[in-house]
């Protein structure tokens, strides 16, 4: 290359960059400036320190929450159930002579589902009736000799009294001479005569009284034995023990029936009322009282009202949660048994953070909470109850007022674990 040409290159660089570059100086040496040295610059407002991260500490999401006061209300999962439901059995053997009933139809308390063939249970009630009046003649017999009895106890003891006079008055006559010997004799003798007549009286007497005692044992004894067979003749109608709907067909015509086949003669619901069954964890079985209103809503969109009316006084050993009942007025049999609910049960105001959903996490043992930031700026799980579910988050209960809460990350840290929080208020 030729010397010139890399003298121009040079020129118009260094023009270049005192345009481009230098501009402020280049103009104020074309206006004859004194050059001035470079301000300053204001010294800039110390950022806050950030709080150093401890080594090795896990870098999660967090985020600062405030408790807040809402209007509390326990929320379980549960299923319909029928308020009634039985099957109904026979307490007689037999064949069935009625036609049956189809599965769906409703029927009334004392409605007859199942009739059983007599067979010879009408002939032991008319015998069994025949023994029991025959019993009852025989009792104005049997009371009269009683009193007829009672009768001749008397006579005989008043005999007894007389012979007793007449002995005392010959044995004085004979120790005075007046009487003889054979007085005396024929006085003991009739004495002892009237004392025979009343232990033959006494024994008549007991007699009596217990043939009126054996009567009356005779007559209860053929009382029961009509009421049995009248039972059996009763038993043969098999009736409805409440109003409901029936769950099955009542049992097919020609069906031998017998209490030790557990032979189904039918199976009935009772839908209305219906009950909600749900079940409270410990946290939340003190805020449902006994009448308490409560709301359902089923899988299907279904809301419907009732009222507490049980709440259990005893955990289930497995789940440790309490047996709450809802009952709900359903006369039209909208609702069925077995359907899944989701029930709402009025209770008094908490306080309570809502949080997302997904922040929701559980411990070792199977136990639902949250990670949260400790004050040494570690991990720390707290068990939370869920009071209320909203399309902004979950409303949950057993929190501190203030807390910090790891909101993602809390699957990657246990207790005691150091954490790197970074602040979804900051990063928004």
């Amino acid at each position: 290359m030729k010397p010139i040409s890399i003298l121009t290159a040079l020129l118009v660089a260094a023009a270049l960059y005192a345009v481009v570059l230098d501009r402020e100086r280049l103009m104020g040496w074309a206006r004859g400036d004194a050059p001035t040295e470079p301000a300053a610059e204001a010294p800039a407002e110390a950022a806050p320190a950030a709080e150093a991260p401890v080594p090795g500490a896990v870098s999660v999401m967090a985020r600062h929450s405030q408790a807040q006061e809402i209007d509390d209300a326990v929320l379980l999962r549960g299923d319909t159930q029928p308020s009634r439901e039985v099957e109904v059995l026979s307490e007689a053997s037999g064949r069935v002579i009625s036609t049956p009933l189809r599965k769906g139809s409703m029927v009334e308390a004392g409605e007859v589902l199942c009739r059983l063939d007599p067979g010879t249970t009408g002939a032991a009630l008319t015998e069994a009736e025949a023994r029991l009046a025959e019993a009852r003649a025989q009792r104005p017999q049997t009371e009269a000799a009683l009193p007829e009895a009672e009768a001749l106890l008397a006579q005989a003891e008043a005999a007894v009294a007389e012979a007793d006079i007449n002995l005392t008055a010959a044995r004085e006559l004979s120790q005075g001479g007046y009487s003889s010997r054979t007085s005396v004799a024929s006085a003991e003798a009739k004495m002892r005569a009237a004392e025979a007549s009343v232990r033959s009286a006494e024994a008549g007497l007991e007699a009596a009284r217990a043939g009126t005692d054996s009567l009356e044992a005779a007559i209860q004894s053929a009382e029961a034995t009509v009421a049995s067979a009248r039972k059996a003749v009763e038993n043969l109608t098999i009736t409805a023990p409440f109003g409901g709907v029936l769950e099955s067909d009542t049992a097919e015509l020609g069906l031998l029936m017998n209490p030790t086949s557990n032979a189904s003669c039918a199976h009935i619901l009772q839908l209305d009322p219906i009950r909600l069954v749900g079940y409270a964890p410990e946290a939340d079985v003190a805020r449902i009282r006994l009448g308490a209103r409560a709301g359902a809503q089923l899988a299907g969109g279904q809301v419907m009202q009732g009222e507490v009316t049980f709440v259990s006084r005893q955990a289930d050993e497995t789940t440790r949660t309490f047996r709450i009942e809802v009952t709900l007025a359903n006369p039209d049999l909208a609702l069925r048994a077995g359907q899944t609910a989701r029930i709402l049960i009025e209770a008094e105001g908490a306080r309570a953070h809502l949080l997302p959903q997904s922040a929701l996490t559980l411990n070792d043992e199977g136990r639902m909470g949250l990670r949260t930031v400790s004050a040494e700026r570690t991990a720390q799980f707290v068990p939370v109850s869920i009071l209320r579910d909203t399309p902004d988050g979950v409303w949950v209960a057993g929190l501190p007022d203030t807390v910090d809460v790891i909101t993602l990350g809390q699957e990657y840290v246990t207790d005691g674990v150091p954490v790197a929080p970074s602040f979804q208020e900051i990063l928004q």
